[in-house]
């Protein structure tokens, strides 16, 4: 089987998110399917998209959104309005209230309350869930073991997920020493917290990087919502794919204990998507190499292509350390940056569609901090 996966360019400035559009099958018999739908207006454009190159009246077999970030969000409103939808693949976070109930601080809140709390907060993921349901498409849940069409979901498993949505940033506090016990404590960044990491993240300082210095580094925490992205394994003519979403390093390692369990191979993917827009927190040396496999000798062939989604104009997204870590195991590195990027995967090019070029080994890095 063929796959095609198109990164669509979503965002500008810092206001990084993803919309991928996927096309699986044989060129004259096909299926298609969205991987989640960026900010607000990117849901014209992934409607427009659709049009253009599928015809006036395309069906969707699959929509994924892989997590609740509205950055992934939002654009799916605008598609779920215009675009008929066979399947939805989702997270909804309030219909596991009361299995996450017992992870909550508050004892003395009722299930119900809870329930209503968390739908009322996440109101973008509310409002696609019943677009969804309006229009009479399937809503099914995305956890480990699921097979989406050719993809296979690895990570979050509903154990671990319910174990995290108590330390998303708008649920309700959580109950810390019960996720600690079970040794998924990641916690929840205060707004002062997150502010602070932003302006220290834009006051970005500089050193030298060589092939053989690697400066990432292992450790790095991402928030417990990207850590439940969906993370996706599909095996297609070329090798696998795997789409990671935001996942940070504990998401991975979920995914890729489940590939092993799952006999489904890793370190030799034809494409892979790197996680989140580029950031340095969600991606670590041993990680890597565990996906990826070792570094590779310098100046030696491509080993797989790896996508990442990101604006022509964030100066934090993506960051040159972690594109150098890929670039490294062997990667053909590729960025959106305002434009669409497609990886063909055995489909024929579209017209006006020119080669993507490989983003540059970077002698300048940013400082690990």
């Amino acid at each position: 089987m063929k796959c095609e996966i198109e990164f669509l360019p979503v965002g500008d400035a810092s206001k990084a998110g993803d919309a991928i559009v996927i096309r699986y099958g044989e060129p004259y018999d096909y299926k298609l399917m969205l991987v989640d739908g960026g900010h607000a207006k990117t849901g014209e454009q992934i409607v427009a998209h659709l049009r253009r190159f599928f015809g006036p009246s395309p069906v969707l077999e699959h929509v994924v959104l892989t997590h609740a970030d509205g950055d992934h969000a939002s654009g799916l409103r605008t598609v779920f309005e215009r675009i008929p939808v066979r399947n939805l693949w989702m997270h909804a976070l309030w219909l596991h209230a009361e299995e996450a109930f017992p992870l909550f601080a508050n004892k003395a809140t009722t299930i119900e309350s809870l329930t209503r709390r968390i739908k009322g907060e996440y109101d973008i993921v509310s409002d696609v869930y019943d677009l969804a349901a309006e229009q009479g498409c399937a809503i099914r849940p995305a956890f480990a073991g699921s097979d989406i069409g050719p993809f296979r979901v690895l990570s979050p498993d509903l154990w671990t997920y319910l174990h995290l949505l108590p330390q998303f940033d708008k649920t309700p506090d959580p109950d810390q020493p019960a996720i600690e016990r079970q040794g998924l404590w990641i916690g929840k960044a205060s707004p002062a917290s997150r502010l602070f990491e932003s302006v220290k993240a834009s006051l970005q300082s500089w050193t030298t990087e060589t092939w053989d210095r690697e400066r990432l580094r292992d450790g790095g925490i991402t928030s417990a919502s990207n850590e439940s992205s969906v993370v996706l394994y599909g095996s297609f003519d070329g090798g696998p794919v795997l789409l990671t979403g935001d996942a940070g390093n504990r998401g991975l390692g979920w995914a890729a204990e489940a590939a092993v369990r799952m006999g489904l191979p890793l370190q030799g993917f034809q494409m892979v998507q790197v996680p989140h827009h580029g950031s340095r927190r969600n991606s670590g040396p041993t990680m890597l190499n565990r996906i990826l496999g070792p570094i590779q000798p310098q100046h030696g062939p491509t080993r797989f292509s790896a996508y990442v989604s990101a604006p022509a104009d964030d100066s934090k997204h993506p960051r040159n350390i972690v594109l150098n870590a890929f670039t490294r195991r062997g990667g053909y590195v590729i960025a959106t940056q305002g434009v669409s990027k497609v990886h063909w995967g055995g489909f024929p090019a579209r017209p006006g569609y020119t080669a993507a070029g490989q983003v540059p080994f970077f002698d300048r890095v940013e400082e690990y901090t």
